[in-house]
């Protein structure tokens, strides 16, 4: 009888605390987390702070980014580029009736300057799932969505070789080569072409890409195969002049035979998706 009494006891007070739980302060104060948020646009500490460290976001036409560490190393670079500026407005919030869950949407606009120096404004949506922890709302998932593809004022290119400007391969890519952005920008839904600068030996792990990719041989030789397992007697090289062009979501893979530098032409954004996520150097420590 006891026993009977204490579990009804407990279940009475846990049905108590479950009612104190006010849904609408909730939606108000995480409406005013996701609003401070916005305000850490220019700071990637700040902004990072708002993270839960497995958080996720996914931004238009880019791979997600997952994690704190992942999430800080791609954000503080942008965040320092020309013309950058992001600015969002949260405009409705919904809490579960736990009151440690929920989501708002809003929405965003998005300034930066591409490759050419032309400043690109994109608009879209927002919707970001946020969880109490410790007490505090932070940020599990956001996603944005653009409304259109960003507005650009397209330009005549003319560059001669002196005027290249070849930096070191960014992540995805592999270290040791070198890479030049010769028109448009490849981080934007606009066409683009750059060139890639390699080594004797250089690789490419099999990977895809979700557009179509255009490569032209410039000089060296560039050995490419097919498929999701890197396989010598596949390979075949394209001398100075050849062309290929890897359809969207074919695997393939490369290799560089003596200094080598290649031309990629497409319609972005153009990323990579190694098969072997190890092969990624952006995952990479």
């Amino acid at each position: 009888m006891l026993k009977f009494l204490t579990f009804i006891v407990v279940a009475i007070v846990a049905a108590s605390c479950a009612q104190t739980v006010n849904v609408e302060q909730e939606k108000a104060a995480l409406l005013a987390a996701d609003t401070e948020w916005s305000k850490s646009a220019k700071s990637v500490d700040a902004f990072v702070s708002f993270l839960a460290p497995d958080a996720t976001i996914a931004l238009a036409g880019a791979p997600a980014m997952k994690g704190a560490t992942v999430i800080r190393e791609a954000f503080g670079p942008m965040m320092k580029s020309p013309g950058f500026e992001l600015t969002w407005q949260p405009v409705r919030a919904e809490v579960a009736a736990s009151g440690d869950l929920g989501y708002t949407v809003g929405t965003y606009t998005l300034k930066t300057t591409n490759a050419n120096g032309v400043p690109v404004t994109e608009k879209g949506k927002t919707q970001t799932t946020w969880k109490k922890i410790h007490g505090a709302w932070k940020v599990i998932e956001d996603t944005a969505t653009a409304n259109a593809p960003p507005t650009v004022l397209s330009r005549h290119v003319v560059v001669a070789t002196t005027e290249i400007k070849w930096i070191d391969a960014p992540p995805p890519l592999q270290p040791g080569a070198k890479l030049a952005v010769i028109s448009g920008d490849p981080t934007l839904p606009e066409p683009f072409t750059v060139r890639l600068q390699m080594p004797d030996g250089y690789r490419v792990p099999p990977h895809t890409h979700p557009q179509d990719e255009h490569v032209t041989v410039l000089s060296g030789v560039f050995a490419t195969g097919m498929g999701r397992t890197w396989d010598d007697k596949a390979l075949r090289d394209l001398n100075a002049g050849s062309y290929a062009v890897m359809t969207t979501g074919t695997a393939h893979y490369g290799v560089a035979k003596g200094g080598t530098v290649v031309q990629v032409h497409g319609v972005g954004p153009f990323s990579i998706e190694y098969v072997n996520p190890a092969d990624d150097p952006s995952r990479k420590k």
